[in-house]
């Protein structure tokens, strides 16, 4: 049977649509992962309720849509780490499963993920699909904002976006947590995360929509003084994140939400760090890297 997607909200048609009728602890059959990989392509965000799912279950989902990313964008040492090198671990626990204490440097490292963002934005080919699974949510707080970055684009003046279409720009995550006074990187961490080229503007694969490729990773547009750039890549993110533009996810528990990070931004919201917050990731690699993809 072939799953239905109805939009979050019908007065946004085409952003953030639900799945339903469709059981993720079991093989998916190839309609549903064509209708899935279509909803992707219209909603940019989907939400599948009540699916309790382990993380093998969860790597088998994410396989349909591609080859994988390894977890190698966290601050954890692999002996250090709670879950496989094929999960993201977006959790406040360490790897014995009790909550961080608040200043452990994980846990400061991680709250960059409350700035908004696109995943693996920092590495050379960075994300096509992200999926994240609510395994255990404190009872309020720790909500999820997505932004359209397709109706960005289209909303740009005509001015604008003769500026922007041909821009490069630089991302590291060194930049993202510097924003928030994180500074505190190992050499081989700043050489694992040095800054990578790619496109402001960029062309859907699939459905051939312009969208900005924003990140709180950007550090600096080639050609351009840093804090002209950094002011104008502000001026930007404002506009992409208008509460027009964002969804925002209040999860529950056995929630998973996949978002195409080629067409959004997103951001964790606030909650309250001495709760239990326990998040898998599984993630999907784009094909290329940025600048070796169709242009605008």
């Amino acid at each position: 049977m072939t799953p239905t997607i109805v939009p979050r909200d019908p007065a946004r048609p085409d952003f953030a649509g639900e799945v339903r009728g469709i059981d993720l602890r079991k093989k998916l059959m190839p309609d549903e992962v064509s209708a899935v990989a279509a909803g992707m392509d219209h909603y940019a965000v989907l939400v599948f309720r009540d699916q309790d799912i382990d993380d093998e279950q969860q790597l088998a989902f994410s396989r349909n849509f591609g080859p994988m990313e390894t977890a190698t964008g966290d601050i954890a040492r692999p002996e250090d780490r709670r879950l496989s090198m094929d999960v993201n671990d977006i959790s406040n626990l360490d790897k014995h499963g009790n909550v961080l204490a608040r200043d452990d440097r994980k846990r400061l490292f991680s709250l960059g993920n409350m700035l908004w963002h696109s995943d693996s934005s920092f590495k050379a080919t960075p994300a096509k699909y992200s999926a994240l699974s609510a395994r255990v949510i404190p009872d309020s707080g720790g909500d999820t904002e997505f932004a359209d970055m397709r109706a960005a684009w289209d909303t740009l003046d005509q001015e604008t976006r003769d500026l922007v279409r041909d821009m490069v720009t630089a991302h590291s995550q060194i930049f993202s947590r510097g924003i928030l006074g994180f500074t505190d990187f190992t050499d081989e961490e700043r050489v694992k995360w040095a800054p990578v080229r790619q496109r402001l503007v960029r062309r859907h694969e699939s459905s051939g929509r312009l969208s900005l490729y924003l990140s709180a990773h950007i550090g600096g547009i080639e050609g351009w003084p840093v804090p002209e750039a950094r002011a104008l890549i502000r001026d930007l993110s404002e506009h992409a994140t208008q509460r027009q533009f964002v969804y925002t996810h209040v999860w529950r528990p056995h929630d998973l939400v996949m978002w195409d990070n080629r067409a959004t931004m997103h951001r964790a919201r606030r909650y309250d760090a001495t709760k239990v917050r326990d998040m898998h990731r599984t993630t999907n690699a784009d094909s290329a890297p940025t600048l070796e993809q169709a242009g605008p």
